[in-house]
């Protein structure tokens, strides 16, 4: 588990930012800019040190002012990838990476002198090593490994950059914004390796991002911040309906986030059960029994009063009204619960008013195929 309690004021602006998250999974930190996703991520390496707070890795407290504790970012099992890879120019890749171990290295040796204790006298655990050549194989570095960074493109040096990271034998990895400085093709060849990492080795990280696609496709669980403050936070299908997320992503981008299970697969269409329903849906090489998430945007979901009848589209999820809550542009967002799952309709007032719906009614929620996408992403194993 790691437990973020923090306090930090800097040139007039102030974090005040409390938030716990399961590990191993991926935190992602999501807001506007200048929200303080990077400062509460320095905060936890050790690079900032908080005005009054703790926080807690596990069994390992890394700082409590009230009892004195602060372990220097040095010596926490913490890997930072910034922006940009921030590669030693002068190195080449395999320079870089055998400074990761180095660093692990003096680590270890710091706490060998210690007796293996940490500066909360509790036993250090230094887990399992991570071995390069299995960091050079998950990262697809093993053509790389004579260039230097000029040599590279933007996403190669930002996967030397994780590399490095791993190789320094981190128990959290913190990434800051990594696909930023990315243009949309190197983002893609990129995100298939973070997927990896949450996935094949278990990573536990926190992941800093303003863009929803990259949280749809990471996160396990989602921390939403503004102006300093944490507002939401927990699964991303909760986080997907609060009102203050529709803030940030605007309404063209607001909709549900369902998590679901492969059924069947025919002709590159899926079905996907979620909540008591299925959805079809366009997607290549997804396995029966493998588990998808699933962003639903509220302008494309139907409603209707009545099981429809002689329509093209192909998915029909009955539920029932859960809520109803008043949209910009003099619009209404219906919530249905379609059997444990939400799913999030934007609606006109007038429609609302002439089909009178209201908390309770019975309605089938209607969506395109098509609609769905581009919009899937496969979820780590239960």
């Amino acid at each position: 588990m790691l437990q973020v309690q923090a306090r930090k004021r800097l040139d007039g602006f102030v974090l005040q930012a409390e938030f716990s998250a399961p590990t191993p999974g991926t935190v992602a930190l999501f807001g506007r800019s200048g929200c303080g996703k990077t400062t509460l991520v320095n905060l936890i390496s050790g690079l900032l040190a908080p005005d009054e707070g703790r926080i807690q890795l596990d069994d390992t407290v890394l700082t409590d002012t009230r009892a004195g504790i602060s372990i220097p970012a040095e010596r926490r099992r913490i890997g930072y990838m910034f922006q940009d890879a921030r590669l030693f120019p002068h190195l080449s890749v395999l320079g870089n990476l055998r400074y990761g171990e180095k660093r692990a290295a003096r680590r270890n040796a710091w706490a060998a002198r210690r007796g293996a204790k940490s500066d909360t006298g509790r036993p250090l655990d230094l887990g399992d090593s991570i071995g390069f050549d299995g960091v050079v194989e998950l990262l697809g570095l093993g053509q790389l490994l004579s260039r230097r960074p000029h040599q590279l493109s933007g996403g190669e040096r930002q996967r030397v950059g994780l590399g490095r990271a791993l190789l320094s034998q981190p128990q959290l990895l913190l990434l800051d914004e990594p696909l930023a400085s990315l243009d949309v093709a190197r983002r893609e060849e990129v995100l298939p390796y973070l997927e990896a990492l949450r996935d094949r080795l278990s990573m536990p990280m926190v992941y800093v991002s303003h863009q929803f696609e990259e949280v749809l496709q990471l996160a396990t669980h989602v921390v939403l911040l503004e102006a300093g403050k944490v507002v939401a936070q927990g699964g991303l299908s909760e986080v997907s309906l609060h009102p203050q997320l529709r803030a940030i992503v605007g309404p063209d981008s607001v909709g549900s986030v369902l998590d679901g299970v492969v059924i069947r697969t025919s002709h590159g269409m899926v079905e996907l059960r979620v909540g008591n329903g299925t959805l079809r849906m366009g997607l290549q090489q997804a396995e029966p029994g493998s588990r998808l998430r699933v962003q639903l945007l509220a302008r494309d979901i139907i409603l209707a009063t009545e099981k429809p009848h002689g329509l093209s589209v192909r998915n029909e999820l009955e539920g029932v009204v859960a809520d109803l809550s008043p949209d910009d542009y003099e619009a209404v967002l219906v919530k249905v619960d379609i059997g444990g799952a939400m799913v999030l309709s934007r609606i006109t007032q007038e429609a609302a008013t002439e089909l009178q719906l209201r908390p309770g009614s019975r309605v089938w929620a209607l969506v395109k195929a098509v609609s769905t996408r581009g919009h899937a992403f496969r979820l780590p194993s239960a």
